[in-house]
């Protein structure tokens, strides 16, 4: 009996089946993208000081989260309005050379040019108003940014991690005047097992029904 084809056949699978395994995670958002971390300009912006030392609510700089399409970037008369020289103390670890950088810009009028994190591709689209009116938390997506130093990608954002959240969605729903609390919702929401979460009578499955509709899982409504 020829055992030729036999031997290729078993030669193929033993190739082919590691090919497949290491595109199944490597090729994926998975592994390219969770942990991407740009170099931004000059001394770039610390969210562990900013959200996380001095509590600075979210909404302080991305004024738009809870009415816009898009997590806008504040502009520099943003920084200026509290890095203006004098303004800080002496305890302050904002050191002019520091931020000199922000008042440079803002002296000659000009953006400072912060470079995008979390993008998603330009086929889809995320619309930060609805999650966030939603209950989902900033912590959900951008992970514990209160206590990076320098931000990184926390998550995929592939497809399938955003449908498994569509389909089930109160596993990421916190109480909605809690959504920008990093610290609250990191260790007093997702820091207890679902079925311990509760906040003033509102449990996940209570925040479920308080939504509008079931969030759609269908191509038209992030693919349009």
């Amino acid at each position: 009996m020829n055992s030729v084809p036999t031997v290729l056949l078993i030669g193929v699978h033993a190739a082919v089946i590691p090919v497949i395994a290491g595109m199944w995670y490597y090729a994926t958002p998975k592994f390219w993208e969770v942990g991407y971390m740009p170099t931004q300009p000059s001394t770039g912006f610390n969210h562990q000081i900013h959200a996380g030392k001095l509590g600075m609510d979210c909404r302080y700089c991305h004024t738009n989260v809870e009415d816009s399409w898009h997590a806008n970037v504040p502009p520099v008369q943003t920084c200026f309005g509290c890095h203006e020289e004098g303004k800080l103390g002496p305890t302050a670890t904002a050191t002019t050379e520091k931020v000199q950088f922000i008042r440079d810009a803002y002296a000659t009028d000009t953006p400072i040019p912060w470079r995008n994190i979390h993008v998603v591709p330009d086929y889809a689209t995320f619309p930060h108003n609805a999650h966030v009116n939603a209950g989902v938390s900033c912590y959900t997506c951008h992970g514990a940014i209160n206590n990076m130093p320098v931000v990184a990608q926390a998550e995929s954002l592939s497809m399938g991690w955003c449908l498994d959240c569509h389909r089930n969605p109160e596993k990421n729903l916190v109480p909605k005047d809690k959504v920008t609390d990093l610290y609250w919702v990191q260790n007093e929401w997702f820091g207890k097992d679902a079925s311990e979460r509760v906040h003033e009578g509102m449990t996940p499955e209570a925040l479920k029904d308080t939504l509008l509709r079931d969030p759609p899982d269908n191509c038209s409504a992030c693919h349009f």
